[in-house]
């Protein structure tokens, strides 16, 4: 299930990092026949959501999310041609999407001032909690501002733009980005309550992309046992290809869903769910595939 896709050697690309949920495939204490089965085998684990962007004219690369498998994903953007990470952007404070900041830290890389672009409350956060503030006071880290709508630029050939989308903000907001290159641009919502919510409407922004990675957390409601939707907001994959159903074949295909609890059917892609998504048009992205930017 995993693979690299071939891109331009001289062009920037996107390469996804990993497409599980924040407690990854398997998850911890889970003795379900779901991550029973990826124990087993090691070829059917995945990391944490994730996407990575490299710019093989200058060797730089930057991380989408910091992950707990920071480690991995790193070494996987350098084999990509990523040889220095240049910044990470962070979408918001939940566990699979800011807790890999503790490896640039004094026990690991001690990192000289890494760039870490971020949103208004996620700095108020990182600021008043330890040990996420101390990367920034001895200078692991430097925080730097992320502002909706704003083009981030990168280099002259990227920018990242930021768009508030609604999801649990406990304890920050939270963002899609879009990664705009020389001819592409991709889109990152790896978490997102309602399509309905927001200020910016689902076809809106597949009709500003090329290539869109969109929250699958859950195939349908049936897979949660002894838990609500309402506690944990997403949109099912189900409900998004519903939603897709009126649009032209070249805005469906599109779409890749990324972000999968480990109980997600689309984790098999010989599943009847992953054969539902593939006859809708869609994908399921795979971990490492990238896309040409």
């Amino acid at each position: 299930m995993s693979e690299t896709s071939a891109v331009d050697s001289a062009g920037p690309f996107v390469q996804v990092l990993g497409i599980a949920q924040d407690g990854g495939y398997p998850q911890a204490g889970c003795q379900r026949p779901c991550c029973v089965r990826a124990r087993e085998r090691t070829e059917q684990r995945r990391a944490v959501a994730a996407l990575g962007i490299v710019d093989p004219a200058t060797g730089d690369s930057w991380l989408i999310d910091a992950t707990p498998d920071f480690p991995g994903q790193l070494a996987a953007l350098q084999q990509a041609g990523g040889t220095t990470l240049a910044g990470i952007c962070l979408t918001h404070a939940h566990m699979g999407h800011y807790t890999g900041l503790i490896y640039l830290g004094k026990e690991a890389m001690a990192a000289n001032k890494m760039p870490v672009f971020v949103m208004p409350r996620m700095h108020s956060f990182l600021q008043e909690h330890q040990p996420w503030s101390t990367l920034g006071t001895a200078g692991y880290v430097q925080w730097q501002e992320l502002v909706a709508g704003r083009p981030l630029v990168l280099n002259d050939r990227l920018q990242v733009t930021p768009w508030v989308v609604p999801h649990r903000a406990e304890f920050s907001e939270t963002v899609a980005l879009v990664v705009s290159g020389p001819s592409r641009r991709v889109l990152w919502v790896p978490d997102i309550d309602d399509w309905d919510q927001g200020d910016v409407a689902l076809e809106t922004l597949l009709a500003e992309v090329d290539v869109a990675y969109l929250d699958g957390t859950f195939f349908d409601a049936d897979e949660l046992v002894g838990r609500s939707l309402s506690e944990i907001p997403h949109p099912t994959v189900a409900q998004t290809l519903q939603r897709l159903s009126s649009l032209a074949e070249t805005e469906r295909s599109k779409v890749r869903f990324v972000h999968l609890n480990h109980t997600n059917p689309l984790l098999d892609e010989t599943s009847s769910a992953s054969q539902q998504v593939e006859q809708a048009g869609s994908q399921v992205a795979r971990q490492g595939e990238q896309q040409q930017l």
